[in-house]
Order: structure tokens, then sequence, then C-alpha cells
């Protein structure tokens, strides 16, 4: 049932978890013609964490959860709605309903979302909505990927970005409302540049009724051109973002961009005129995981007492489709 008033939203909990195997950029070097100073170099990465064989991404991002709810004190039985964002889900109908059992969430609708590296903005965008309406209370966003599954280990262009892991928020209704502003935007005739395309078999059922049948291609990425695209749009949505919540660049107090590249990380907070030392980056130890990396990178900064409560944080994602969007948070706790 819809609530007469329609509540603003807090952030009252963040959590991650990392597989535990790790890849450095040594070990790397061992399996495609590339060395630790190439990699580092190039991307700021120096290793990152890998989901064995026999692992889960819904127990990787189940732990996450919990550790969310955990912070924001929450009960998972108290829980509307349940959000996974990933393009790399253990079942292709999706895992958000798996991570709803295994937390004992009952009430919550689950549901996945997919955006790619803009999926955790995207998925935060939309759970809003459900609070701002008076739909929903209680909202459990995740953003996790397991991209190592879909590599192609001998393309040096792209093995060495990637890695998996998890990250989890607790939205909840409030009449104060820390999501400030935001933006978000699509340009599919740019979506050739990332892909992780669907690979068809062909197979004839009965005369003249064929159907596809097969599985997924490795991912690929024509990197420089992304780079040359994010560098140009992603100042731009976090000004429109800025301009939304009605403040400059310089109440800021924290950047916390998809952590894709180093080299994009500096040359977005450059044109931003955003200082270094006040963006936050730990692409060094996890590469890009995708729709993980923002709320890995948030509750990494909360837990290391970095971002504190009244910070404003101008997050942005970008990645497939191609998606990217903006959003000028304030965790308040």
């Amino acid at each position: 049932m819809l609530s007469v008033t329609k509540p603003g939203l807090v952030l009252t909990g963040v959590g991650s978890a990392i597989p535990s195997t790790c890849l450095n950029n040594h070990q790397l070097s061992h399996i495609v013609d590339t060395s630790d100073e190439w990699i580092s170099t190039r991307t700021g990465i120096s290793s990152r964490r890998l989901l064995d064989n026999d692992a889960s991404l819904t127990t990787l991002a189940t732990q996450a959860a919990q550790k969310a709810l955990s912070m924001a004190e929450l009960s998972p039985t108290k829980l509307d709605l349940i959000i996974l964002a990933t393009s790399t889900p253990d079942d292709l109908f999706g895992s958000a309903g798996k991570i709803q059992a295994e937390l004992g969430a009952s009430q919550a609708l689950a549901f996945d979302l997919t955006a790619a590296c803009s999926g955790f903005v995207v998925a935060l965008i939309t759970a809003a909505q459900f609070i701002r309406t008076g739909v929903y209370r209680n909202v459990l966003l995740i953003g996790a990927d397991a991209l190592s599954r879909w590599l192609d280990w001998e393309d040096r262009r792209t093995c060495v970005l990637f890695g998996d892991g998890a990250g989890a928020v607790v939205l909840q209704a409030n009449e104060c409302d820390r999501l400030l502003g935001f933006a978000l935007c699509t340009d599919g005739r740019l979506n050739h540049c990332i892909n992780l395309s669907y690979d068809s078999v062909g197979k004839t059922l009965v005369d003249q009724i064929d159907v596809g049948q097969g599985n997924y291609r490795q991912l690929t990425m024509d990197g420089k051109l992304v780079y040359r695209f994010v560098v140009e749009q992603v100042p731009e949505i976090i000004d429109k973002a800025l301009y939304y919540a009605g403040m400059s660049i310089d109440r800021v107090d924290w950047l916390l961009l998809h952590q894709a590249n180093k080299r994009i990380i500096d040359a977005v907070a450059k044109r931003l005129e955003f200082p270094e030392e006040k963006t936050i980056n730990n692409l060094a130890e996890y590469g890009n995981t995708s729709a993980a990396s923002i709320p890995l990178a948030l509750d990494e900064s909360v837990r290391q007492g970095k971002i504190c409560s009244g910070d404003i944080v101008a997050i942005a994602g970008f990645g497939a489709g191609l998606t990217w969007g903006a959003a000028i948070i304030q965790w308040d706790r």
C-alpha cells in the first residue's frame, strides 16, 4: 500500500566480500605475454581476486549482504526488496531469489538487474524510486560479478583488468533524503565497444524449423574507444548530477568512480579539477570488479574511517551498453 507521505532515503549499512584466491601480476605473466610493469603502469592494478571453479557468486553476494545488514542493524525479515546488480549470475534466470532464500528474507521481492559496470548506480536509482514513492521502506542493493568466468586468458587487453567481488548497501526510508541528485544515460550506438555475446550453434528440429543453441563468447572490449568516451562523458554526467543536487564540485568530499583503470580515474578527476587525495582508488588490490567495484570501495572507505558521517560522495559508473550514470549521496551514520 502506498504511504501518504513520500519519504527520502538514507544508506544505513555497507558490506563487501571477496574471494580468497588472489592472482597477482607476476603470476599472470606466466599465463599471458605481459609483465607486472606493463599492467601496473597502464592500469594501476597489481592483483585481482578470482572465484574458484566450485565457488558461487550467490554465496559471495550473500556474505556482502549479511555484513551490510549487520551494520544497518536490520533483520533480513524486515527487507521489502532485494536487487542484485550483476552480469554474471550463477543462473541465467537470475540469482537474487537464491540470495533471498540464503538470507532468510522471506518478505522481500528479489530480482536481478543487468547494466554491467554501471549496474550498481542504475540499481541504486531504481531502488530509490521504490522508496520515494512509498512502496517499500527497506531495500538491500547488491553489486556482484565474476567476470573471470568469461575472460579469454590469452588476451592481455582484457584478462589483466578484471577481478571478482561483491558489495552491498542497505537503503531505508527516512524523512531526510541522502540521495541528493543523479543522472543516467545510455548510447546503444556504442554497444559494440564492450560485449559478452551469445554464441549460437544452429540445430534443426524438423524440416524448415531451425533454432539456435549454444553458450556465450568470451568478453571483448575496445579499450581505447571506451577510454576516450568515459573521459569525455563521465565528468559531464557528474556535473549534471551535481546540478540536480543544487551544488558544485567543491562541496563534494569524495569522488568514487567505477574502478576500471587508474588512468581513467585520474583523467576524470583532472577534468573535474578534483584533488587526487580525495579520489577513492582500490584498483591495485582488486582490479575491475564490474558492478561490485563501487560498493566494495565504499565499504572499505567507511570501515577504514575515510568516509565519515556527513560526507558527500559523488559516485559514477560506466560500462557496457554503453551506459553511464552518476549519483550524489551523503553518508550519514
